[in-house]
């Protein structure tokens, strides 16, 4: 068994062709707020709930890694982000290590759903991202 538990999906990553027009569909049609905005990225953080959905320009420093737009040959989704807890890095990389997955970089603070916490990154069987999300930093 894992040292943690999942809590609930922290936030989802799209990438997408025209930031603009994404941030009035999500905002407009569907009523998530635009919550935060990362320009030098080419990055927007709208909330969906107790979730967040980032949308990150194809075109943007982000969106490049990616390679191109969604279709036959790109990928749309960067990474899911599961929220869990609690969250002891050396638990959680001893888990890994465990089960065979290359050994992780340290813990990093990002921005998610509860603001800024810690987060570790690892890749499923098929090289999908998942990032693990402990609690935000002022819980």
């Amino acid at each position: 068994m894992p040292p943690f538990s999942v809590q609930c999906i922290d936030h989802i990553v799209l990438r997408v062709q025209d930031l603009e027009r994404s941030i009035r569909f999500y905002a407009e049609l569907l009523g998530c707020e635009l919550v935060r905005r990362r320009d030098d990225l080419g990055l927007v953080h709208l909330r969906a709930g107790s979730s967040l959905i980032d949308l990150v320009s194809v075109n943007g420093p982000l969106g490049r890694k990616g390679g191109g737009a969604a279709g036959e040959q790109g990928r749309n989704m960067d990474h899911v982000c599961l929220r869990i807890e609690p969250f002891d890095e050396a638990a959680i990389i001893e888990h890994l290590l465990a089960h065979g997955l290359p050994r992780s970089a340290a813990a990093q603070v990002n921005f998610g759903a509860e603001g800024n916490g810690p987060s570790l990154y690892l890749a499923d069987p098929d090289d999908n991202q998942i990032e693990l999300k402990g609690p935000g930093l002022a819980h």
